[in-house]
């Protein structure tokens, strides 16, 4: 079911008040906050260093363990026992100038500064393009829909690939433990998905130093080793890695596969632009990741050079006995953090799935009040839960999940940069032969990736294509489905303008109070209002169409948030507006109505909210999307639930409409 609008949300209620109650004092709170509003987006007055901290255990978390299983990744792709020089320099190579060209070139120098009112990330990136071009573009809605679809493939492979491979270290402690890497590993697993819901804000705070401590470790390991082998640090060169492709074409191919996971969470730099700013993430980078991750591929590769039997798991074997234990419970932790910003990242994609259309009503609860990105969908966090839970109980070793796990990822930057193109030429309006010469290197880099992790296909890369396609064909139905309903709608509506026309020549009865109307569209009288006519023939004294609109920018300012029109008599338009990253707060936002001019009492108003029930009628094809969107519709979120609408104050009326 779907519902004409929106939203009226209130605080979490307090148990010695009526709800009626709560909604006054709700409002007259807003009411005094209005002159102080800051949006929740807005960051706090820290220093840089500060955020830099604050970016290394968010942003930071999944590429910071790529060193656990990268290189011995692609040591056994390629086939060789006993790896000399050659291979040896020829992947330190092409790990080093993967992240050169990926991560700094990409998006520490281009997207980062691709940001909507400092947002990043794939859904981001398309406002930007869809605004700039002006009209529905389906190529670009579905490049969106694909971005967002394979993220959540990634999302479910990353936690489990992670904490795997960390607790299989219990192996290298005492060989007895082997035993208890998966039941640890699904402990672990379900303890942190069980704390979602009370919120991440206390634990948040010793993320960053607990990855400041794991990336000084990374870097302290690989500069102790690399004195046993200094011929290493050849491999900055890239013709070590050119060679080695040149050399090696049969295994190149699968190798870059596994070269690839070295990167994998470098789509976070952009996508958590907006919690931590274009420069604090930059000079972590610079200042700490970059340099860590480096000179532990470089130690990684100088221990196997000096001690070939080491190839078998490199990442641990640079620690001695004494000191294995700790790194092992150090990675654990290191693992931990790095699931929970993929986890956190999946609510806040979820979240502007919903607010763009993609996805049908999810219900969302603040986590930690005054921040809008502490966020909890249950829907969300306990489907992912079963996906990774089945990921590590059908895959059983970080080894056989790292052939699952390229393919998402990849998928997602081959996308980023396609829609960078358009960015580049729309936005930006760069000349194309000037963008496509700027674009072409890193998406030809790109695509090799991708193709060589598509040959693993067979070997589980077929999950997240999978998982993929699931969701992008869900979230196309229920837009396909959305703007159906509309456009029916629309068509049988009847115009604002010439409803008020009519209503002053009528002579129905008018009763005391102000009836708040929600539409989504404001230029047709919302059918809750014309039900209410046709049944009760009567007209409140004040008649308010109240839409709430969602912008292709993730934060709305102070003075977007409400618009107040008077259409004359007894009738007004109430536009409240919210970005696509935030959940609308009609509570709050109401304050703002009332400074446009909008004058009610909240004690004698009552809200009339729109229900409509959409039924197939196509045929083929057709008929099976419009089945689709039916169900989906029903898992919906009660938009009383979902709103946070008072109850005892709000009329509900329902029809249905054909689609």
């Amino acid at each position: 079911m779907t519902d004409e609008s929106a939203l009226f949300l209130g605080p979490k209620p307090v148990a010695h008040l009526s709800e009626d109650a709560l909604d006054i004092a709700d409002y007259l709170r807003a009411e005094a906050d209005a002159d102080a509003d800051i949006h929740n987006h807005t960051l706090h007055r820290q220093g840089i260093g500060a955020l830099a901290l604050g970016a290394l255990g968010v942003v930071y978390g999944d590429i910071g363990t790529s060193p656990l299983y990268a290189f011995r990744e692609a040591l056994r792709a390629t086939g060789v026992a006993q790896p000399a020089a050659p291979e040896v320099l020829g992947l330190l190579s092409l790990l080093i100038w993967t992240l050169l060209l990926i991560v700094t070139v990409k998006y520490v120098f281009v997207l980062l500064r691709a940001d909507n009112r400092g947002e990043g990330g794939i859904l981001s990136l398309y406002t930007l393009v869809r605004l700039a071009i002006g009209r529905r573009s389906i190529p670009i809605l579905l490049l969106a829909m694909a971005g967002a679809a394979l993220f959540a493939g990634d999302a479910a492979i990353t936690p489990a690939i992670s904490v795997l491979s960390a607790v299989e270290g219990m192996g290298l402690i005492l060989p007895q433990l082997e035993a208890y890497v998966l039941p640890v590993t699904l402990g672990i697993l379900v303890a942190l998905f069980m704390v979602q819901r009370q919120g991440t804000a206390r634990v948040a705070q010793f993320f960053g130093p607990v990855m400041l401590l794991w990336f000084a470790v990374l870097a302290g390991m690989g500069l102790w080793h690399l004195a046993e082998a200094p011929m290493v640090l050849w491999a900055v060169n890239p013709a070590w890695g050119i060679s080695f492709l040149i050399g090696h074409p049969g295994v190149a191919f699968v190798v870059l596969g596994a070269i690839f996971l070295a990167v994998t969470g470098g789509e976070a730099l952009y996508a958590d632009l907006g919690h931590f700013g274009r420069k604090p993430i930059s000079w972590a980078w610079f200042g700490l990741v970059l340099p860590a991750l480096v000179l532990n591929y470089l130690g990684q590769g100088a221990l196997v050079l000096s001690h070939p039997e080491t190839a078998e798991n490199p990442f641990y074997s640079l620690a001695s006995a004494a000191f294995l234990p700790v790194l092992v419970g150090l990675a654990t932790a290191a693992t931990v953090i790095a699931a929970q910003a993929v986890i956190t990242g999946a609510f806040s994609m979820a979240r502007a799935a919903v607010q763009l259309g993609f996805l049908p009503r999810l219900r969302i609860v603040h986590t930690a009040e005054g921040q809008s990105g502490q966020i909890y969908i249950g829907a969300v966090n306990w489907l992912l839960l079963a996906g990774v839970i089945w990921l590590v109980v059908g895959f059983g070793t970080s080894t056989a999940l790292a052939s699952a796990y390229g393919i998402a990822v990849t998928g997602t930057m081959v996308l980023t940069t396609v829609l960078g193109l358009f960015y580049l030429t729309r936005v930006r309006g760069m000349p194309l032969a000037f963008a496509v010469l700027l674009t072409s290197p890193i998406l030809l880099i790109e695509m090799v990736f991708l193709a060589s992790n598509l040959t693993k296909i067979h070997e589980g890369g077929y999950v997240p294509v999978l998982v993929a396609l699931v969701i992008c064909g869900l979230m196309w139905i229920w837009w396909r489905g959305t703007q159906a309903v509309k456009m029916r709608v629309h068509r049988l509506a009847v115009t604002v303008p010439s409803f008020v026309q009519i209503m002053r020549r009528s002579s129905v009865h008018r009763i005391p109070g102000t009836a708040f109307f929600l539409t989504g569209d404001p230029e047709i009288v919302p059918s809750a209002l014309l039900h209410n006519m046709k049944h009760n023939r009567v007209l409140h004294e004040q008649t308010v169409f109240l839409t709430v609109e969602t912008l292709r920018v993730p934060y709305a300012t102070a003075e977007e948030r409400a618009f107040v029109e008077d259409l004359g008599g007894a009738f007004t338009r109430v536009i409240l507006r919210f970005g696509f990253m935030e959940t609308p707060n009609i509570s709050r936002a109401m304050a703002h109505a009332r400074r446009a001019g909008l004058r009610f009492d909240v004690m004698t108003s009552t809200f009339f909210l729109g229900r409509r029930r959409a039924v197939a009628t196509g045929q083929g094809l057709e008929l099976s999307l419009d089945r689709a969107y039916v169900a989906m519709s029903r898992f919906a979120a009660d938009p009383s639930d979902f709103y946070h609408l008072p109850r005892d104050r709000v009329v509900e009326l329902g029809e249905r409409v054909a689609i």
